[in-house]
């Protein structure tokens, strides 16, 4: 794979001082123990020199973690699992403008731009007899709701690149919507943010899929890519899979485009150019009693594996050209570095030895839920570390990649694929007290 090694990058600028002295090259990871030791809230971090600025913290409650970004960086949402709540921080300002409370937890947010965010509350309850769940539209410029749109069970939001569309999935493992599809299949639903607040339908279900998980758009929005989770959710079909959506038909009712391509796990992905990378953990079923999840090639002691697939998705249709073994777990983290290696996180993962003790023969293997995939030869690292990965965060101007893993922030060097050692950061680690959830660039550097 041909990767640039962009320079600069364009993007909203800063023309006044910020708090933290810094007019570029920032990123924010959020922080969420209040200890002796530690304060909650957003910490700014210095991507030049990978250490922490010299700022105070900006407040985002209590128990910070999930984050996203709109579009053009000028706004970040962080939401407080104290208080259920969306924090809004403007990034040039580096300070909270605002707080949204929901009525409920959140794990899947997304801002479609400075104005507007979106975030699915499962348990939104609605009157008796209606399942829970919405999808809470708000207005990040005012700080408030704008509506709550019922959509049963909605756990995780897919925005296309225009900001037009989102797919809403409930928990993959329950099957949900199936009622609407007469229970022949999983469903999920179609949301159309142009009807937002303006007393028209604003959503549709869509059948014909199998427990699906997560959804990539193509760049201009056209196609969606839909994984089907199958047997690591509780399907009995014989694989996992993903589903090709025509989301711009003529009567404009998106369409599914042939039959589910079979792959080996299937509960996130990403698309680079051409490129379609799916990754998931092969799990047993009715249909298909032994699932290819041996860690054929690995000298682990694991016993069960994840699986990344990669799909030429420019073929009708799509065909799958190779695949890799990497850690098992849930997986719902994926970011790519500018030199094109794939970094993948997953939750529940199996976890080998103690980081914190030298590998020797009492500590042999050292095994986290990180995977890293180098997508020129197909080869795969699993670096010694513990813990689940609960955030990516690639560098446009340098070969790092951040990572949230076990509540630490790593600095990985994507150049040899191992923690970055260097006069500023000694140990691959920017050393922050407490629990580290997210991290986010909030400058195009």
């Amino acid at each position: 794979m041909a990767v640039a090694f962009i320079l600069s990058c364009g993007g909203h600028k800063h023309p006044t001082v910020t708090v933290s002295n810094l007019n570029d090259r920032r990123l924010v990871a959020s922080q969420s123990v209040l200890s002796p030791t530690a304060n909650p809230g957003l910490v700014i971090i210095n991507g030049a020199v990978d250490t922490v600025a010299r700022a105070a913290r900006i407040s985002a409650g209590a128990s910070p973690g999930l984050m996203t970004l709109s579009p053009n960086r000028a706004t970040l949402l962080s939401f407080d699992s104290s208080t259920n709540s969306v924090d809004i921080i403007n990034t040039g300002k580096e300070s909270n403008t605002g707080s949204i409370p929901l009525s409920g937890p959140t794990i899947s947010m997304v801002a479609t731009s400075a104005s507007t965010g979106y975030a699915a509350v499962p348990s939104f309850p609605f009157n008796s007899g209606q399942t829970p769940g919405a999808v809470v539209a708000m207005s990040l410029s005012s700080g408030s709701l704008i509506q709550n749109i019922p959509v049963p069970g909605a756990e995780i939001l897919a925005a296309s690149p225009t900001g037009n569309q989102m797919l809403v999935f409930p928990d993959p493992t329950s099957n949900g919507n199936s009622s609407a599809c007469n229970y022949s299949s999983s469903g999920l639903t179609v949301l159309s943010q142009l009807l937002v607040n303006t007393g028209y339908p604003v959503s549709m279900v869509l059948c014909g899929f199998d427990h699906p998980a997560y959804a990539v758009f193509s760049s201009d929005g056209n196609t969606a890519y839909v994984m089907n989770c199958g047997p690591e959710c509780g399907s009995a079909s014989a694989s996992a899979s993903v589903q090709v959506v025509n989301m711009t038909t003529p009567t404009g009712v998106p369409a599914l485009v042939g039959s589910p391509i079979p792959v080996d796990g299937a509960t996130y992905g990403l698309l680079s150019g051409s490129t379609l990378y799916v990754v998931g953990t092969p799990t047993a079923s009715v249909a298909n009693p032994t699932p290819n999840n041996a860690c054929t090639g690995e000298t682990t002691a694991a016993t069960v594996c994840g699986r990344v697939d990669t799909l030429n998705v420019s073929t009708t249709p799509p065909t799958v050209t190779g695949s890799a073994v990497i850690t098992d777990g849930y997986h719902d983290r994926i970011e790519m570095s500018i030199n094109g290696q794939l970094f993948i996180g997953s939750y529940a993962c199996t976890e080998i030895g103690d980081v914190n003790i030298p590998i020797g023969p009492d500590n042999p293997e050292v095994r986290g839920c990180l995977s890293i995939l180098n997508t020129t030869n197909g080869s795969v690292v699993i670096p010694p570390d513990n813990g689940d990965v609960t955030g990516l965060q690639m560098l446009t101007s340098r070969y790092v990649v951040y990572v949230a893993e076990g509540g630490n922030l790593r600095v990985y060097d994507t150049l040899i694929d191992s923690l970055l050692i260097d006069q500023y950061i000694s140990t691959g680690t920017v050393t922050i007290s407490g629990q580290i959830i997210d991290v986010k660039a909030i400058d195009f550097f």
